[in-house]
């Protein structure tokens, strides 16, 4: 028998296999796919105070090994997921979710983090300070580590439950942005968001994008991501959950070997909306293969090995 089994700030997981947020909507739509009880947790659609349209569209492009998006964090607002998502979820996933929260000033994410607190169903918030397809705001807060650092502490002074950063990989020092994030009382960081990157449609010599740049995801984010990931857990002494590329099991593997205590699933939902299902089944297989008996043993594994 292979122990799947994760703890993630006090929470324990059936395993480490979360779809990421913007990835999964609210669960609506995947459910008829399998029983989303299955997954370790959800991330939420990434929500903001006010209801938002999101970026005006071409907003999606593909591009060889993953692809392009500037949806522009399109989202019902926070008080209709409060009182309309978070119930209809209720009713068919059973386990605690993971909170996305994005923001345009220190005060929404505060006000946004506080609310999301309050809600049971809530185990995990994700403070989103890496959006780069959003004008103002988003990125800009994850680019420079004194505002990552005031986010963090303004979040931290209105919640009980644990909160993780999530970081843009579209900085100089990664480990800079995460020890700001710690030293400011964050409970966890996830690692990666999107690249920043463009197509140009050559027949009309114009950008793909309406939105110009967009977050390049998919399989060729999976070294930078990794890569990332090794450097915070060599830096830090805070949980990580690893994102951006993930496909495989074995990638799941490398993820937490590199310091991931979770792993989130990203684009390859949109490709393939069984992947999180088909990844947890394959799990025990490699394991047995690599002769891993738990995976809470592997968790920075890769470390120990000079």
């Amino acid at each position: 028998m292979y122990d799947t089994n994760i703890s993630l700030c006090g929470i324990k997981l059936d395993n480490p296999i979360i779809p990421a947020s913007g990835t999964f909507g609210f669960g609506e739509d995947f459910r008829q796919f399998y029983n989303l009880n299955i997954l370790g947790s959800i991330a939420l659609k990434g929500t903001t105070s006010e209801r938002r349209f999101g970026n005006p569209t071409p907003r999606i492009a593909d591009t060889p090994a993953g692809m392009l998006n500037s949806i522009g964090l399109q989202n019902p607002g926070i008080d209709a997921v409060i009182l309309g998502e978070l119930p209809k979820l209720k009713k068919y996933f059973k386990k605690p979710l993971i909170a996305n929260i994005s923001g345009f000033s220190v005060e929404e994410y505060a006000y946004c983090c506080g609310k999301i607190d309050r809600e049971e169903q809530i185990g995990i918030i994700e403070v989103n300070i890496s959006c780069p397809n959003v004008k103002y705001g988003g990125m800009s807060f994850g680019t420079n580590p004194e505002i990552a650092a005031d986010v963090t502490r303004a979040v931290k002074a209105v919640t009980t439950k644990p909160v993780f950063i999530k970081l843009s990989p579209n900085v100089t020092d990664i480990t800079q942005m995460a020890l700001a994030c710690q030293e400011a009382g964050a409970d966890g960081i996830c690692l990666i968001n999107t690249l920043l990157g463009m197509r140009l449609d050559i027949k009309t010599r114009k950008p793909v994008l309406a939105n110009i740049v967009g977050g390049f995801s998919g399989p060729a984010v999976l070294p930078v991501a990794l890569r990332m990931v090794y450097q915070v857990y060599q830096t830090c002494n805070i949980p990580i959950m690893g994102c951006g590329g993930v496909s495989t099991a074995e990638e799941v593997i490398e993820m937490m070997m590199a310091g991931a205590t979770a792993v989130q699933i990203g684009s390859m939902n949109l490709k393939n909306p069984y992947i999180c299902k088909e990844i947890i089944e394959n799990l025990p297989t490699v394991m047995n293969r690599l002769e891993i008996n738990s995976l809470q043993e592997i968790i920075g594994a890769a470390h120990n090995c000079h």
